[in-house]
């Protein structure tokens, strides 16, 4: 784990926070329309359930060699998605226009979508399948990375998250799937 790559999105994930708590950075509030919105709708979800498991079926089905990182792949996406969402009952988070937007409303058990805006679980997620896949095929890797970024910059873009929304997602993302990659010795990194 690059541990100084960590440090780097934690300090750049509490900066920002800082700097949206004093109005100095904003959300975009962008509206896409037609084929522009459908196919930013579908690169958000890389990352998401559906593309996972896709991922995880192929990934066994394809590539024998590989198949025993299936069940850890899937752990470090899902954990660190399950963790994100603690995190955001934990945090309480509004987001991005809604009233008290950015504010931290501290815990609850009640799911309420406005207030569950830190960190990015799509992130989160999308960086985590990036790791896992980057990791097992290093030729594609800026295939994944792309996807990942792409991912993460839409929740913001989209105005879902504020930008340390996405940091915080990727930091977890990150740390999550290697924690899970190294635990396994499914690769070295």
């Amino acid at each position: 784990m690059n541990l100084a790559l960590l440090a780097g999105l934690a300090g750049a994930c509490a900066a920002l926070i800082l700097l949206e708590r004093a109005g100095l950075v904003r959300s975009l509030q962008l509206t896409f329309k037609g084929d522009i919105k459908r196919e930013t709708g579908w690169l958000a979800q890389y990352g998401q359930g559906v593309c996972t498991v896709v991922a995880a079926l192929l990934l066994y089905s394809l590539d024998p060699a590989h198949r025993d990182a299936v069940g850890p792949m899937l752990v470090a996406v899902f954990g660190t998605a399950v963790v994100a969402y603690a995190v955001k009952r934990i945090t309480g988070r509004v987001r991005p226009n809604r009233e008290g937007a950015g504010r931290f409303l501290g815990f609850t058990l009640r799911h309420q979508n406005w207030r569950e805006s830190f960190p990015s679980s799509h992130s989160a997620s999308a960086v985590a399948l990036s790791v896992f896949l980057s990791g097992l095929y290093p030729q594609a890797a800026a295939v994944f990375w792309g996807l990942a970024i792409a991912c993460a910059l839409l929740r913001f873009v989209l105005d879902a998250h504020w930008l340390s929304d996405v940091l915080g997602g990727v930091a977890l993302g990150y740390a999550g799937a290697m924690l899970v990659a190294r635990w396994f010795g499914v690769f070295a990194g």
